[in-house]
């Protein structure tokens, strides 16, 4: 990343700071905008959260002993708190965009974030940009690979293909169990026997789904 003084960063890390509580503290998580692996800032803690946290349950308790509430005490330890949390938060930012340099590298051409183990140190820019002549032959070798083997499995398909009847009429689930069919002639889950003739072979008559014989001429389907 290209990490100056002043905060640039909008899309490209997570906020993970807690304001209150005993776990109030800064910590904030980067990713690569390629890999999208992502770098955590050390946690530093927030004294003020943590003391805020304490006086008010310090308080609560001890006016619970009195039977009276201690609201009003601890509200006012979490104004304090809060007043320089956010000046705190920008300090610890910035401490974490600078450490976060030593992770990061901002490509002048795509101009985005990435990983040592995604920058391409010999050229300055990301593998995104200029990927390495290495793995680009791999990739490409095995390319070719896959075209061919598909070019000769089409061609293997054209030749089964004097094979297939394109014309017979078959129903890829069955009206009965509303089973996959597979364009079986029978349903392989009930044994209905699909795709039937819409017309009587011997007289043309319309055939009533469900038929085995034509009610006109009295011939088996």
């Amino acid at each position: 990343m290209a990490l100056t003084a002043e905060i640039y960063f909008s899309n490209n890390y997570r906020d993970l700071c807690e304001e209150h509580g005993t776990g109030a503290g800064f910590q904030f998580e980067f990713h690569c905008n390629r890999c999208q692996d992502t770098w955590r800032s050390p946690f530093e803690a927030y004294a003020g959260g943590r003391m805020a946290s304490w006086v008010g349950k310090g308080v609560n308790a001890a006016w619970g002993m009195l039977g009276r509430t201690g609201s009003g005490v601890s509200s006012a330890a979490d104004g304090l708190a809060g007043a320089g949390y956010g000046s705190a938060r920008d300090s610890a930012f910035q401490r974490a965009i600078n450490t976060a340099q030593g992770h990061f590298n901002r490509c002048p051409r795509c101009t985005h974030y990435v990983c040592n183990r995604c920058w391409n140190a010999g050229q300055g820019i990301c593998l995104s940009c200029a990927p390495d002549t290495a793995a680009e032959a791999v990739a490409a070798r095995q390319r070719g690979l896959n075209d061919m083997v598909s070019e000769r499995a089409y061609s293997a398909g054209q030749g089964a293909a004097a094979q297939f009847d394109a014309a017979a009429q078959r129903q890829l689930v069955c009206p009965q169990c509303s089973g996959e069919t597979h364009g079986s002639a029978f349903c392989p889950h009930c044994g209905y026997r699909l795709a039937q003739q819409d017309s009587c072979g011997s007289c043309s008559a319309r055939l009533p789904a469900g038929a085995a014989f034509c009610p006109e001429c009295g011939t088996r389907r």
